[in-house]
């Protein structure tokens, strides 16, 4: 996988969020065979998940949480148009 902002193929912190945030298949695979390689790339990808677990300083703060589906509370589509009246209710 390219990551973004990078040059080289290590699993650094970056990259290892990265695969988490956007990595297929083969990229979880090729992060799965590094980490039961190398113990660092494993402690690694722990302190990404940990990082990703904790919640934000607006979460804390009481503010709403970051979310990335559609469905927390963001309206898909376009927003609803007001209903224009009709010619008799114009006239009328």
């Amino acid at each position: 996988m390219e990551h973004r902002h990078l040059n080289h193929h290590r699993f650094t912190l970056a990259a290892i969020d990265d695969v988490i945030a956007r990595g297929k298949w083969q990229d979880w695979a090729e992060l799965r065979r590094a980490a039961l390689a190398e113990p660092a790339v494993f402690e690694r990808i722990r302190r990404v998940c940990a990082a990703r677990m904790e919640p934000s300083a607006g979460e804390r703060e009481g503010r709403a949480p970051r979310m990335e589906e559609p469905s927390a509370g963001v309206r898909e589509g376009p927003a609803p148009r007001k209903k224009e009246p009709s010619a008799g209710e114009r006239e009328g």
